[in-house]
């Protein structure tokens, strides 16, 4: 159980629970170590006799990584008193401020792996407490600031504090150990869920990769089913863009979309009277970027009356293209906003589908990329667009066809949504129950 506390110090109240009790670290664990920092080879162990040194990586908020370590020389293998064992508390104790006093759990069985010396590993005493609650308490604000506030460093990019800052820091148990077993599994059960939900939504966007090459590549048939060159290559044809499925055509850009060059960029120069305070959305590249291809409804920036005057509004569902910076970033527009001069809106020629030319424009940011002149200030124009070759199927099936994967996004993004609130709810919940503001219920014993 790993967790950062992002609440103010103060809303730990300074009286102790009843049932809990305030001591040092250094009472609460059977030892502490600190490991060496040699030179190593920058590789994980490959071997049984090779022994590796952890990485301050392995030590994130985000929970313990094993695979985050090196191999050491061989004149440090075997140091057995220094090894990381299931149960330990391991803390980042050196580095930049914000890597520095990170806590972990190590949750796996480690072998033949040893900390470094820009951490500290604490071994809980079995009868005084769970691993899980000393890792929580020592990522509460209250226990974080005491640390923070005692390092050393000439600058923040590097500072560092001596093991007895965490020894003799004072944090609040339960004196049971049957209620810190039981706040344990609480939180345990939070992680796991997180684990699970974090594995599906890896799964999905691997998922969704694969996926729009292959309906950008094979179409769908009339079944609703993935073409299959393979088995039946008659159903595919040679084209200036390699083999599509015989029913596509290629197409110019220009044949698809209306091309307009968005107009006027708000810098310095320029009267902020045209944009400042206004409510119409106008995007920037950088939104454009931000939705990788997706939905964008909402622009970082805002025109007024006289800003409008001096861009152009374009529809929802047109497609936005850069040409400047990063070249060939794309989104679609869920709503009408105005356009920065160094992004182009495609609006899509009925019955054409927006959604489909965005995905195919997703893959082709790299070649427009490679299309642009190589200058300090790489850009391309319309008269690089128009004549850009599209595989086009016909109108029903690009709708299915952006149906397919915009059903996955939409499933990735409600998972992502349940991720998000299950960290949320764990972060409060971490805090409450680690603070003893809410108690836990115990079975009664027989």
């Amino acid at each position: 159980m790993t967790w950062r506390d992002n609440t103010l110090a103060h809303d730990e109240s300074d009286a102790i629970p009843t049932g809990w009790h305030e001591v040092p670290v250094q009472k609460l664990i059977v030892k502490h170590v600190c490991g060496p920092s040699p030179d190593c080879d920058e590789r994980p162990i490959q071997t049984e006799q090779e022994w590796g040194v952890l990485k301050t990586t392995a030590i994130v908020w985000k929970g313990w990584n094993e695979s985050a370590h090196k191999t050491l020389p061989r004149e440090y293998w075997g140091l057995e008193h220094l090894q990381v064992q299931q149960g330990d508390v391991l803390i980042t104790k050196a580095g930049p401020r914000d890597r520095v006093a990170v806590v972990v759990h190590v949750t796996s069985k480690p072998r033949r792996i040893i900390v470094s010396g820009k951490m500290i590993a604490l071994r809980p005493r079995p009868d005084a407490v769970v691993p899980q609650v000393l890792c929580g308490v020592l990522g509460l604000r209250r226990i974080q600031d005491y640390i923070h506030g005692r390092t050393t460093g000439m600058a923040e990019s590097q500072v560092n504090f001596a093991n007895g800052v965490v020894l003799d820091a004072n944090v609040r148990v339960p004196v049971e150990i049957a209620e810190q077993s039981r706040i344990a599994e609480i939180l345990d059960t939070l992680d796991a869920a997180i684990r699970e939900t974090e594995a599906v939504v890896a799964k999905l966007r691997q998922v969704k990769a694969g996926l729009l090459h292959d309906l950008l590549t094979r179409g769908l048939d009339e079944h609703g089913q993935l073409r299959d060159p393979a088995r039946h290559p008659d159903q595919f044809q040679d084209s200036p863009l390699g083999r599509i499925p015989k029913e596509w055509d290629v197409k110019t850009l220009n044949d698809i979309a209306l091309l307009q060059r968005g107009k006027f960029t708000p810098r310095p120069r320029n009267d902020p009277r045209y944009f400042v305070g206004g409510t119409l959305p106008f995007a920037q590249t950088g939104d454009i970027a931000a939705a990788n291809g997706e939905f964008l409804l909402k622009a970082s920036q805002s025109l007024n009356a006289n800003g409008a005057a001096v861009s152009k509004l374009f529809p929802a569902y047109t497609v936005a293209i850069t040409i400047a910076a990063n070249i060939g970033d794309t989104a679609i527009f869920g709503i009408p906003m105005y356009l920065t001069d160094s992004v182009v809106g495609a609006v899509v020629h009925e019955p054409n589908d927006a959604r489909f030319l965005s995905m195919v424009l997703k893959r082709k940011k790299k070649a427009l990329q490679a299309i642009a002149p190589q200058s300090a200030q790489a850009n391309i124009n319309l008269e690089i667009l128009r004549p850009l070759l599209i595989a086009a199927p016909q109108p029903e099936e690009q709708s299915a066809i952006a149906d397919c994967y915009f059903s996955l996004l939409s499933r990735i993004a409600s998972e992502e949504l349940t991720l998000s609130k299950l960290h949320c709810l764990k972060r409060g919940l971490a805090h409450d129950l680690l603070t003893g503001r809410v108690r836990v219920k115990l079975e009664p014993q027989p």
